[in-house]
């Protein structure tokens, strides 16, 4: 489908390896809301509108469901995928769109055994979640930053957000899928030999479910089952410790060692090392010359 014109593409962060301008698993945009009737764009992606900055009276319709009522900071909508959602407001607003694909809100349907009647979410709005807040407000700092953690990071948020949505959606608690399982641990040796080998490029957490053989809801559980923590935790700190080896060196630049341990900018290989290791490069290259 043929991206809305008021849409641009996902930022070159959150394409994958090769370059494809495939859609990531979820991707973030603040978009003003004009003042008057305001029918949105329709995109194949599910997204939830949170909405930013003072309340502004609406009256929203989706289909033959109509509501109105007042939007306060941080209550969202839902806006099903292929579908649109009209909007009445009596003075401009802005929101937070957050767009998960199809893919994710499939495979996190069957992992939760809801059954395909389930894989379509209800449209919905003033709408309040704490867990489903704390995910847009992580992907709008990624945003503000060009995205430091990297596509796996937004991935690993992608999972979270559609088993929250369908946890809120269904009134239920939701539930680990693999409580209690792990992954066998050749196939965690396949993952972590292939992490290794890869760590100069943005991996997808799409790319190590397939390395490991599991769907990305259940992969992403078990990999943390077996190693105690969340699979983009692990990759950032496979990454620096690279960083650390090239740094003990001495033989590259700052710019080079970014590049080689799949950080997007030296300034994002600085602050992670500064918030996981407490230490800048400076200081590491420092220990190791004294």
């Amino acid at each position: 489908m043929t991206r809305p014109a008021c849409y641009p593409h996902p930022p070159p962060a959150l394409l994958n390896s090769a370059g494809s301008h495939d859609l990531p698993l979820l991707d973030v945009l603040t978009s003003p809301v004009p003042v008057g009737l305001f029918n949105s764009p329709v995109d194949a992606r599910h997204v939830l509108c949170l909405h930013l900055g003072d309340p502004v009276p609406v009256s929203y319709g989706a289909g033959r469901y109509e509501r109105q009522g007042v939007r306060l900071h941080g209550q969202f909508c839902v806006v099903p995928g292929g579908s649109s959602t009209r909007w009445t407001l009596t003075r401009p607003a802005t929101s937070l769109l957050l767009r998960l694909s199809p893919q994710i809100v499939n495979d996190t349907a069957e992992a939760m055994n809801l059954g395909r009647q389930n894989t379509l979410l209800a449209p919905a709005i003033h709408i309040r979640d704490p867990q489903i807040e704390r995910i847009g407000w992580m992907m709008q700092a990624e945003d503000h930053d060009a995205y430091p953690g990297g596509r796996i990071f937004a991935d690993s948020l992608a999972v979270a957000l559609a088993a929250r949505l369908f946890a809120v959606q269904s009134r239920k608690p939701s539930t680990d899928p693999v409580a209690g399982r792990s992954l066998p641990a050749w196939r965690l040796r396949h993952v972590i030999d292939y992490v290794e080998a890869h760590l100069d490029s943005d991996l997808s957490l799409t790319e190590l479910a397939v390395v490991a053989g599991f769907s990305l809801s259940h992969f992403k559980s078990l990999f943390r089952q077996a190693t105690g923590m969340p699979v983009h935790r692990y990759v950032m700190e496979r990454s620096l410790h690279r960083a650390r080896q090239l740094m003990a060196e001495g033989k590259q630049s700052m710019t080079d060692i970014a590049m080689e341990t799949g950080f997007t900018h030296p300034s994002h290989l600085t602050r992670s090392m500064r918030r996981v290791l407490g230490l800048s490069p400076a200081e590491i290259r420092g220990d190791y010359l004294s």
